[in-house]
């Protein structure tokens, strides 16, 4: 359906431009835009790296086998179904501890390892368990402690002061994730009273 939508709208800012004889435009936006997209992709590969390098340093330390002990009796809450020692639950640590850090695209690998161990879980293949919905959840709204590639754009394009948007990222993902929760346990009353 988006993809629809996108075409749509990509459609009509052609049929536009055509109309007001402007067509030279679309030409010089696509050819930027793609040119700007190269130029930001490659200055955040070394954000990203240096975060991946963090949590994999993380990981060989024991950081993150700390971090799942510290956050275990919230997991425990968040999904009950999945056992304390599976694998999915390292991941779900893993994917989350990336979204803190604001590395959605490095948290990306190990949401999908996730939803391949939470899958292995699920008695019925043809529709999402409860802790997928979940995890889907979480992962959607995960509180972001360092925006760190918000930050890095901001640098690439000059930003007086890159790091302003701690504070509000802060405190609008913690409200999304407290939401997300909430509707969570909501929707697994409802339905769960229908079964």
């Amino acid at each position: 359906m988006v993809n629809i939508v996108w075409l749509l709208m990509m459609v009509f800012g052609i049929i536009v431009a055509a109309a007001n004889g402007n067509i030279e435009v679309i030409t010089k936006a696509a050819l930027d835009g793609a040119n700007d997209a190269v130029k930001i992709s490659i200055s955040l590969i070394a954000i990203i790296t240096f975060w991946l390098g963090i949590m994999k340093l993380a990981e060989e330390a024991g950081l993150v086998r700390a971090l799942a002990w510290l956050v275990r009796p919230l997991m425990r809450f968040l999904f009950p179904s999945v056992p304390k020692d599976h694998p999915a639950m390292g991941a779900i640590v893993m994917n989350l501890s990336a979204n803190i850090l604001g590395l959605g695209n490095a948290a990306t690998p190990m949401g999908l390892i996730a939803m391949r161990e939470l899958q292995k879980l699920n008695r019925d293949s043809d529709t999402a368990s409860e802790a997928m919905c979940t995890f889907l959840g979480l992962n959607t709204s995960c509180i972001t402690l360092i925006p760190t590639t918000i930050i890095g754009i901001r640098l690439l394009y000059g930003s007086a002061d890159p790091t302003d948007i701690v504070g509000p990222t802060i405190m609008a993902t913690a409200f999304s994730m407290s939401v997300a929760i909430v509707v969570d346990r909501l929707l697994r009353l409802v339905y769960s009273g229908r079964r």
